[in-house]
C-alpha cells in the first residue's frame, strides 16, 4: 500500500507528537501475498502472544483468508508503527492505545471511519461502551473501533485488612476521600506496612483530578486548567499521602514506566493495603500470595469518576481501494463479539463491546463491578482526555511534578513552574486540532 502523506511530513508530525522516530527506515520487502489480512498489535509476553495467535486463527476462520500479524513489545510499538507508516509497510489495521489516537488522527496518519460505518448496516456502533467510543474519536469523527475499555479501580489486600481488624470496603459504594485517607493512615505501620501505593505520574494523578471536578485539558481554551482549584485540590491530596501522611512505600524510581511497575510490585509483596490500578492487572495480581479484591475508586468532590482507558483498532490513511474494503472487514472481525470473547476468556482486560463476555469472572468476588461501572450502575468513570501531543505533556509533567512527591517543592511551586511550558503545549494542541478540522 502507498502512503497518502509525505515521509517528511510524518517524521515532522512524529516529532511534534513526542514519539521517537530514530533508527533506519525499513526498506521494501516482499511481505505477505496480496489479499492477506495484515494487522499490528503490541505484545510483551508469551501469554499475550497466544491471545493474538488465537485472534489470527479466528480471522482466518471467519474471513477465509490468510491472517498475518506483526507483534511488537509495547514499549517499542509507537516507534515501530511510525516507521511502518512512513515506509508504507504498516498493516491494513493497526492497534492504537487510546492516548495515541488524537496524535495519529491529527497528523492524518489514520483515516476517519464515519463513511465506512454509515455504509455498513450490519455494523452496530451502539454495541460499544460509550467511554470507548469517546476515547476512539477525534474532532467529532470516529477514528478507531475499540477492543478493550476499563475504569481505574482500587485493589485491596483483604488478608492485611483482616489481620489489622479492618472491615473490607463496600463493594459498590465508593469511599469518600476522607474515609480513604483515614484508612490508609490506620493501615500504615512503622515496620514496612503501608496504606496505599500508586505511580507519582500524571496518568495516575488524573483520576484524582477528575474526581475533584478538574482536568488537564480544556476543549474551549488554549490553556490548561491544571492550576485551577479543583486540580490543585486533587494534587495536594495525593501528594500529602506521600509526603505528609507517609502512607506510601518509599519512592525508588520516578521514571514513569518503572514507577507504574513499582506500584504493582509493592502491592504484590503483601504489605500494602490499597493500590490504584486498572483491571488489566488482574492476571498479575492473581499471582499474589494473599486474598484480595477490588472496589470502586474513592469519591472526591465530584464523585467517583476516575480515568477510563481503552485501546482500539484503526485503519492507516494509506489504505486505499480494494485494500480498504478488506481492511474494514478485518477491523470488524477483530472487534467482533466472537473475537472479543477470546479476549475475555484470556482475562486480559474488559472487552469494548457490551455483547462480549466479561473478562473478569470471580474469584475474587467483586470483579463484576468493572462492567457495572462502565454501564453507569455503580460509581462512574471519565474517558481519558488527552491532547494531540500527550506524550510530550506526560514527559513534561514527569520531569517536574515528581519533585512535589519527594517533598522537594510545594505543589503550588511545582505547578506554577510547569504552567508556561504546559500552556505552550496546549496552544500547539489547539493549532493541531484546527488544522485537522
Amino acid at each position: 500500500m502507498s502512503s497518502s502523506f509525505s515521509r517528511r511530513a510524518l517524521l515532522k508530525g512524529a516529532a511534534l507528537g513526542g514519539l521517537a522516530t530514530t533508527g533506519a527506515l525499513s526498506g521494501c520487502s516482499s511481505g505477505p501475498p496480496p489479499g492477506t489480512a495484515t494487522w499490528s498489535m503490541w505484545s510483551s509476553s508469551p501469554e499475550e502472544n497466544r491471545v493474538w495467535a488465537d485472534f489470527g486463527r479466528y480471522v482466518e476462520r471467519r474471513m477465509h483468508i490468510r491472517s498475518a500479524s506483526t507483534l511488537t513489545p509495547s514499549d517499542g510499538y509507537p516507534t515501530k508503527l511510525d516507521l511502518q507508516l512512513v515506509s508504507g509497510t504498516a498493516g491494513m489495521v493497526t492497534a492504537l492505545n487510546g492516548w495515541l489516537i488524537p496524535t495519529y488522527a491529527s497528523r492524518g496518519a489514520h483515516r476517519p471511519l464515519d463513511d465506512l460505518i454509515a455504509a455498513d448496516p450490519d455494523f452496530d456502533l451502539d454495541d460499544f461502551y460509550p467511554a470507548i467510543r469517546s476515547i476512539s474519536s477525534f474532532a467529532g469523527h470516529t477514528y478507531a473501533i475499540g477492543f478493550d475499555v476499563a475504569p481505574t479501580v482500587l485493589y485491596y489486600n483483604r488478608t492485611l485488612l483482616e489481620r489489622n481488624g479492618v472491615d473490607p470496603p463496600s463493594p459498590t459504594e465508593p469511599m469518600s476521600w476522607e474515609t480513604f485517607r483515614d484508612l490508609a493512615i490506620e493501615l500504615s505501620k512503622p515496620k514496612d506496612q503501608y496504606g496505599f501505593t500508586c505511580a507519582p505520574t500524571i496518568d495516575d494523578l488524573v483520576s484524582w483530578i477528575y474526581c475533584a471536578g478538574g482536568d488537564v485539558i480544556d476543549g474551549d481554551r488554549a490553556t490548561s486548567p491544571l492550576d485551577a482549584p479543583e486540580a490543585l485540590q486533587a494534587i495536594h491530596y495525593v501528594v500529602d499521602l506521600f509526603v505528609k501522611d507517609r502512607v506510601t512505600p518509599p519512592i525508588d524510581n520516578l521514571v514513569a514506566q518503572n514507577a507504574s511497575g513499582a506500584s504493582l510490585a509493592n502491592f504484590l509483596q503483601g504489605n500494602v493495603a490499597f493500590m490504584q490500578n486498572g483491571p488489566w492487572q488482574v492476571l498479575n495480581v492473581r499471582k499474589a500470595p494473599f486474598t484480595w479484591d477490588i472496589v470502586p475508586f474513592p469519591a472526591g468532590p465530584a464523585g467517583s469518576t476516575p480515568r477510563v482507558s481503552g485501546s482500539s483498532f484503526a485503519i492507516p490513511s494509506g489504505v486505499k481501494n480494494d485494500d480498504l474494503d478488506l481492511a474494514w472487514r478485518l477491523l470488524k472481525t477483530l472487534t467482533s463479539t466472537g473475537a472479543l470473547d477470546i479476549y475475555a476468556r484470556a482475562g486480559r482486560n474488559n472487552p469494548a463491546r457490551l455483547s462480549a463476555a466479561s473478562a473478569f469472572e470471580p474469584p475474587p468476588a467483586n470483579l463484576g463491578i468493572v462492567q457495572r461501572i462502565l454501564k453507569g450502575e455503580v460509581a462512574g468513570g471519565h474517558p481519558f482526555n488527552v491532547t494531540t501531543n500527550w506524550n510530550r505533556v506526560r514527559l513534561l509533567l514527569g520531569q517536574d511534578l515528581p519533585r512535589a512527591f519527594l517533598g522537594q517543592v510545594s505543589v503550588r511551586d511545582a505547578i506554577d513552574g510547569v504552567m508556561p511550558r504546559l500552556n505552550a503545549l496546549m496552544r500547539q494542541h489547539r493549532d493541531a486540532v484546527r488544522q485537522a478540522t
